[in-house]
């Protein structure tokens, strides 16, 4: 299991012991509705109800406005008066009565945040009309740091608040812990388009711009169509764009990609595209299946004295759309892949090393090990792609586009 499946489970030990301390209150303090199963069902329900609401904002990492939206289904899954959210400098965000205590509440919580250690103390301020008379901090702490704390204000003294409190705060703890990763996963991602932007080599594009050039007198509305083509490949390839795009648009820019090799190849080069409409909309990694592409035209023409013939279709495979992308070009040794799919492959792999390995690499992260490149080559016999991609996964669509004009 990942470390974010086995933090997300570990996540729910302490809300169920939270869901204790709430039903303990609730039995204590009758009133609540008992239309539908005992107070410990109805308690437990009501408690991870509460946790999913609050572990969005947390999600999104310890600020000021993420501590706003969920210190009130912190507080509900406490069940105690008041509740305080800090970082190590300051108070973030507070909910219930007594708000004033928030004023000297960073002074009580230096030794917390030097130790990581729970506390309780007396916060009795004398006024009649607050009921605030103890309270109990406990640290909020990822990777070892202590981050901040949890404060929860009760008229008296609750010995059961104490524990509660602590595993609450553990359970913020990894849902920010979650936040890191989802941050990590985000640099990992935005890192590896950045490689498969870097390997779209300048000799490609400066041979693409020579092969428009030699068309400007000779043909100058060809020349003026695969400048197009050319402006749209790089405002889709280099492009400040999410994480995800739709296959109907990674063919299009892989369409404009071959006009441009086939301006420069001619004849030596043969291309062949059969697209079920079906599976256009279909959601997948951006940059995903030109890396194949570039792939299958290098080993396409790498050697070819006469003519190269690469084909590429998308078919509707029930749940999924299957990708073949296809060339009768040089082919590799399958051991040799196995490495470069490893990630051992040496300099003298190249920009299609790299790239085979992101993609697949890419694939799996977001769909999981079931959906790694298949390749089927061998030494002069070619080479078969295939990429597999669920119609629908959860949190994976494209974002509107923001690619730069």
């Amino acid at each position: 299991m990942s470390g974010a499946g086995t933090a997300a489970l570990l996540a729910l030990c302490p809300v169920l012991l939270a869901a204790g301390f709430w039903v303990g209150r609730r039995t204590a303090h009758p009133g609540g509705r008992s239309d539908v199963g005992s107070p410990v069902e109805r308690a437990t329900f009501e408690t991870l109800h509460t946790a999913s609401l609050a572990a969005p904002a947390l999600r999104a990492g310890l600020t000021e406005e993420t501590a706003g939206r969920a210190v009130r289904g912190l507080r509900t899954l406490l069940g105690t008066e008041a509740l305080c959210v800090t970082d190590r400098s300051a108070v973030l965000a507070w909910d219930g009565r007594g708000e004033h205590h928030g004023r000297h509440v960073m002074a009580k919580l230096g030794g917390l945040l030097d130790t990581g250690r729970s506390a309780a103390f007396d916060c009795g301020c004398g006024g009649e009309d607050c009921p605030l008379r103890w309270a109990v901090a406990a640290p909020v702490v990822v990777d070892g740091r202590v981050l901040g704390a949890l404060v929860a204000y009760a008229m008296r003294d609750f010995a059961v608040l104490a524990r509660a409190a602590d595993e609450v705060a553990r359970w913020v703890s990894v849902q920010l812990e979650l936040a890191d990763l989802d941050r990590s996963r985000t640099q990992v991602i935005e890192a590896e388009i950045k490689a498969l932007r870097a390997q779209i080599s300048p000799h490609f594009i400066f041979n693409s711009l020579a092969a428009i050039a030699s068309f400007v007198r000779t043909d100058p509305e060809r020349a003026r169509e695969l400048l197009l083509e050319f402006a749209d490949f790089t405002r889709y390839s280099f492009g400040r764009r999410g994480d995800f795009t739709t296959l109907a648009d990674e063919l299009h820019s892989i369409d404009q990609y071959l006009a441009l090799v086939r301006a420069r190849f001619g004849e030596r080069l043969a291309v062949t595209l059969q697209i079920a409409p079906e599976v256009l909309p279909v959601s997948l990694p951006f940059l995903c299946l030109q890396p194949l592409v570039e792939n299958a035209v290098k080993h396409g023409l790498e050697g070819a004295s006469t003519r190269s013939t690469i084909e590429i279709s998308a078919r509707d495979a029930g749940a999924e759309a299957e990708v073949v992308i296809e060339d009768d070009g040089v082919g590799m040794d399958p051991e040799r892949l196995r490495g470069i799919l490893r990630g051992e492959g040496g300099p003298s792999d190249g920009s299609s090393g790299l790239g085979l390995c992101n993609v697949d690499e890419r694939l799996r992260q977001v769909f999981g090990d079931d959906y790694g490149l298949v390749i089927d080559t061998g030494i002069d016999a070619g080479t078969r792609i295939t990429v597999r991609i669920p119609k629908y996964r959860a949190g994976v669509h494209p974002s509107p586009a923001t690619g730069e004009d």
